[in-house]
């Protein structure tokens, strides 16, 4: 014998309070700020990867850095552009590679790693990573941060 709930419409009630799956209840957005710091940070853990931006970048977030309240997070997003749909991200990227490593290789791996780590944190696709070498830092170069700091002091 089956036992008949006290309430016939209890289970009915119960199961449409909320409106369902958590998942669907609202929306979620993600800046661009947001993949591009990702996909920065990731980009620098790959060896070969000597620095991200242009040299002009570069010099400028330096600057910008000394000031105070001049925005240190802007470093983890310099070299890093992001176009955020709300499905899926595209990102291109301008590195500085050291000397003697093979650009192909570096390339591939920070295309990789950039796309893991953005589609494991975003859950977005990630439908193109566009990485544009801007320099190869020599063995004997000083960096252009170290140069300034020396003449700064």
């Amino acid at each position: 014998m089956t036992e008949t709930p006290q309430n016939p419409d209890a289970k009915t009630l119960s199961s449409k309070r909320g409106g369902g799956d958590p998942a669907v209840r609202g929306r979620t957005t993600i800046a661009d700020g947001v993949v591009e710091k990702i996909a920065g940070l990731a980009a620098r853990d790959v060896v070969g990867v000597h620095a991200m931006g242009s040299g002009f970048a570069r010099t400028l977030g330096a600057v910008r850095e000394r000031v105070p309240g001049g925005g240190k997070g802007s470093s983890a997003t310099r070299g890093v552009k992001a176009e955020v749909g709300e499905v899926q991200t595209a990102l291109d990227l301008e590195i500085v590679v050291d000397y003697g490593v093979s650009i192909a290789d570096v390339a591939r791996a920070v295309r990789e790693n950039v796309i893991a780590a953005v589609e494991r944190m975003t859950s977005l696709e990630v439908v193109e990573v566009n990485i544009a070498v801007s320099d190869v830092k020599l063995p004997d170069e000083e960096d252009e941060e170290e140069e300034r700091e020396s003449r700064l002091q």
